[in-house]
C-alpha cells in the first residue's frame, strides 16, 4: 500500500509544526529591475545624471527663490523709479549761475521717530530724497531734532533771527548785531545777493510736521525776546547765615584760644575754666552740644527741560498779534512721508513695506521733485477731520468733533500716528515736552499763508515719457545747452 504523503523533495525544509504541509511556495512572478544607464548625451559631455529634486527640495528652493526674486524686482524698480524723477529736474542743474548770487537753497526737517533713534530718519533721507535734490543741482540746510521738542524749538529760533534782522525786538548793540549776523553782513559787503525765488520747505514724518507747525506758530504770533519768568508769590530767598546766642560758632573759638593764649604768657591771669567759650577741640567733638540737630537735606532738583520753554501756547494764539514782517508766502513747503513701525508682531507689516518700497520711492520722488521744480504750489485746503489712533478728538481743539472740517495741515500724514510706539501716548515727565500727542491748533492768519509744492500735469507726462523711454534726458539737455 502506497504512503498517502510522499516525503518532501531534497533541499527543502518541513512545514513548521501546527501548520499543514499542503501550501507550497509559489514562483516569484515579479519582473526584474532594469539597471539605471545615464543619458549617452550628458555622459559624453561629462554631466551628471539629471534627476528631479525631492519634496523638501522643491518646497526650500520655491520658497527662497520666490523672496529673493521679489527682492530684486523691488530692487530694480526701485532703482528705475528713483532714476525718473532724477532725470526729471537734471536740467536745472545745468543752468547757468551768476557768481554774485548763492544758489537756491532748500531746509530739510528731520526728527527721530518715535521709539527709535535719529539714524533711521537720517538714512530715510539719503536713501529716497537726497538723490533728487543732488540731480536738480539744489542746496539744502538739515534742521534735526533727537527728542521730542528739538524740532519746534529750533524752527521757532529761526524765525526769530529773522524778526531781529528785520529790526523788531528789543534795542541791540551794534557789536552783538555784528556777531547774530556776521555771514549776512559779509554777503552784503561782497554783493552777494540770495536767490531770487522761493525756498521752500521739505518737513519729513508726521511727528516733524507737528513740531514744524508749532515753531511757526511760535516764531510768528510769539514775543522777539524771551518773556521773563516772574517768580511764584511765596518764595523766599535765601537769608545770610547768623549765629545764634547759646550754640558754638567758629568765630567763638578763635577768641577762646587768643584769650588762652593771652593768659598763658601771663602767670598771674587766673584760668579760664568757666568761661562760656568753647575750643574748636570741643566743637569737633559729636559730644559738645546734645541740642545741635543735624542739617536738613536739600531739596531735590528738579529736571531741566532739553529746550527753553515756549514763549506762546497754543491757547494763546487767537489773542497774539502778527509780526509785520511776516511774509505772504510761508514756505511752501511739503510733508513727505515717512512710514516707520516697531515691534515683533508687526514683521509681517515690515516685510510687505520691504518688498514694495518702490511704491514709496514713487511717491516721496514726486514730492521731492515738485520742490526741486517750484513750477506749482497752492493753498492748504479744508478737510475732514479724521482722528487717528491714540489721539482722542477731545484733544484737538481746532476741529472740535470728529468728522467736522478743518485745516489741512491738521490732517496731513495723520495715519502714521497709528504705527507709534506705545510708549509715545503715555503721560510726560516733568520737563518734557509733548508736541507729538497735543492736538494741532492753526491759525487762520498762519494758515492762508501757508502754501504747498504740486506737481504740474506737464511735469508729470514728462516724468512718464522719461520712464517708458520716450524721451531721452541727455539729448534734451545739450539741446538746451547749445540753444
Amino acid at each position: 500500500m502506497a504512503d498517502p504523503q510522499p516525503p518532501p523533495p531534497t533541499g527543502t525544509l518541513p512545514p513548521a509544526a501546527g501548520t499543514s504541509g499542503v501550501t507550497a511556495s509559489a514562483p516569484s512572478t515579479a519582473a526584474p529591475r532594469r539597471p539605471v544607464t545615464d543619458n549617452p548625451a550628458l555622459r559624453m559631455m561629462g554631466l551628471p545624471r539629471l534627476r528631479l529634486p525631492s519634496r523638501n527640495w522643491s518646497i526650500f528652493l520655491a520658497l527662497t527663490g520666490s523672496f529673493a526674486s521679489a527682492v530684486f524686482y523691488d530692487k530694480w524698480q526701485t532703482r528705475r523709479t528713483k532714476q525718473k524723477w532724477a532725470d526729471l529736474v537734471s536740467h536745472i542743474a545745468a543752468e547757468p549761475l551768476s557768481t554774485k548770487q548763492m544758489p537756491r537753497r532748500l531746509t530739510i526737517y528731520l526728527a527721530a521717530p518715535p521709539g527709535d533713534g535719529l539714524r533711521s530718519a537720517r538714512e530715510h533721507f539719503h536713501e529716497y530724497i537726497k538723490p533728487v535734490l543732488v540731480a536738480g543741482g539744489v542746496d539744502w540746510d538739515v534742521v534735526e531734532g533727537r527728542k521730542e521738542g528739538d524740532v519746534r524749538h529750533k524752527t521757532a529760533e529761526r524765525i526769530r533771527r529773522k524778526r531781529k534782522r528785520a529790526g523788531e525786538g528789543g534795542v541791540v548793540e551794534q557789536e552783538e548785531l555784528e556777531k547774530l549776523f556776521a555771514v549776512e553782513l559779509m554777503r552784503e559787503r561782497n554783493g552777494s545777493g540770495e536767490f531770487e525765488g522761493v525756498a521752500g520747505d521739505l518737513v519729513v514724518g508726521r511727528n516733524t510736521w507737528k513740531e514744524y507747525v508749532r515753531g511757526l506758530h511760535e516764531g510768528w504770533l510769539g514775543p522777539v525776546d524771551a518773556p521773563v519768568v516772574v517768580e511764584a508769590e511765596g518764595s523766599t530767598a535765601l537769608e545770610p547765615a547768623t549765629h545764634t546766642s547759646g550754640n558754638p560758632s567758629l568765630g567763638d573759638a578763635a577768641v577762646s584760644a587768643a584769650a588762652k593764649a593771652v593768659q598763658g604768657s601771663t602767670p598771674d591771669s587766673p584760668a579760664p575754666s568757666d568761661s562760656p567759650l568753647t575750643t574748636i577741640d570741643e566743637i569737633q567733638s559729636p559730644q559738645a552740644d546734645p541740642a545741635v540737630t543735624p542739617e536738613e537735606p536739600l531739596p531735590e532738583e528738579k529736571p531741566k527741560p532739553r529746550n527753553p520753554p515756549a514763549y506762546i501756547t497754543p491757547s494763546e494764539y487767537a489773542t497774539a498779534t502778527l509780526s509785520s514782517s511776516v511774509p505772504e508766502i510761508i514756505g511752501p513747503s511739503t510733508a513727505i512721508s515717512f512710514p516707520h513701525i516697531l515691534g515683533f508682531r508687526n514683521t509681517p507689516i515690515r516685510m510687505y513695506r520691504f518688498l514694495t518700497r518702490r511704491r514709496q520711492a514713487d511717491d516721496i520722488g514726486r514730492q521731492v521733485a515738485a520742490a526741486v521744480l517750484a513750477s506749482s504750489y497752492r493753498s492748504f485746503d479744508t478737510t475732514v477731520a479724521a482722528t487717528a489712533a491714540g489721539e482722542e478728538s477731545a484733544a484737538s481743539t481746532n476741529a472740535g468733533a470728529e468728522g467736522r472740517s478743518v485745516p489741512e495741515q491738521t490732517q496731513t500724514l495723520i495715519g502714521e500716528e497709528r504705527n507709534w510706539w506705545k510708549t509715545v501716548h503715555q503721560p510726560r515727565k516733568e520737563g518734557e515736552e509733548s508736541v507729538w500727542i497735543e492736538g494741532m491748533v492753526v491759525d487762520e492768519r498762519l494758515a492762508s499763508r501757508m502754501k504747498m509744492f504740486e506737481l504740474t500735469s506737464e511735469d508729470e507726462g514728462r516724468a512718464q515719457r522719461i520712464a517708458a523711454g520716450v524721451e531721452k534726458v541727455g539729448k534734451v539737455m545739450e539741446a538746451e545747452v547749445e540753444g
